[in-house]
């Protein structure tokens, strides 16, 4: 089956050049969908040899629906998206294709975070506790070309649009795969993009409170 790979990406200079050499890894055409960019986002996509698309749209929705659309009208099958501030491992198309394989429509994967220093260090213990499972996420996505159109594709949203994609997908009889064994990393950073995606996740976790034990009345003397 034919795949390609969808990268939206915003003023990403300093991420995309490690996302590109990363995904060179996985042998797949891809396409990089710069969107309202004022910075060498698109040169340093061309520079790796990504097809680039430019839009003025600040809507990761609109993004990655221009990339998959790139994708499908080339005549791919299977689109995995990730994010520019993301590294996946050269397995990591293989993994969702062998999912593919066995009749699933869409996979998503898990996603890790390769530095925590910008947090504070009860942070990455509270998150794990908190989020166990593949969870869901735009970084760790793929879906056929089929699905997708069955779908509707992605909506038109600055965030969130991976959720309403997946939730469009099973509302349409599409199978879907949560799954563990298909991992990327991607950054902790506080400047993210997305208004609320990962990056905001991460900001509203906060302490959990230790509870108090209750006070005994003092017994008298």
């Amino acid at each position: 089956m034919k795949a390609g790979v969808v990268v939206p990406a915003h003023d990403e200079e300093q991420h995309l050049g490690a996302c590109l050499a990363a995904l060179s890894l996985t042998g797949a055409p891809v396409v990089v969908v710069a969107d309202a960019c004022h910075d060498a986002t698109a040169a340093v996509a061309r520079a790796h040899g990504a097809t680039v698309i430019e839009i003025d749209a600040r809507s990761v929705g609109l993004a990655r629906d221009a990339g998959v659309t790139e994708l499908i009208r080339g005549g791919v099958r299977w689109i995995a998206t990730t994010d520019a501030d993301t590294l996946v491992p050269p397995h990591w198309l293989r993994a969702q294709l062998r999912h593919a394989e066995q009749g699933w429509d869409a996979v998503a994967g898990t996603v890790g975070v390769t530095d925590w220093s910008e947090h504070p260090a009860w942070l990455p213990r509270l998150y794990h506790r908190r989020y166990p499972g593949p969870g869901l996420h735009g970084a760790n996505l793929g879906f056929t070309a089929d699905a997708y159109r069955a779908a509707g594709g992605f909506p038109p949203l600055p965030t969130g649009e991976d959720h309403a994609l997946v939730a469009a997908l099973e509302a349409t009889g599409q199978r879907v795969l949560r799954t563990t064994s298909v991992k990327v990393v991607t950054s902790a950073r506080r400047q993210y993009r997305a208004p609320h995606g990962f990056g905001h996740l991460l900001e509203s976790l906060t302490p959990e409170a230790v509870p108090v034990p209750p006070q005994e009345d003092p017994q008298p003397c």
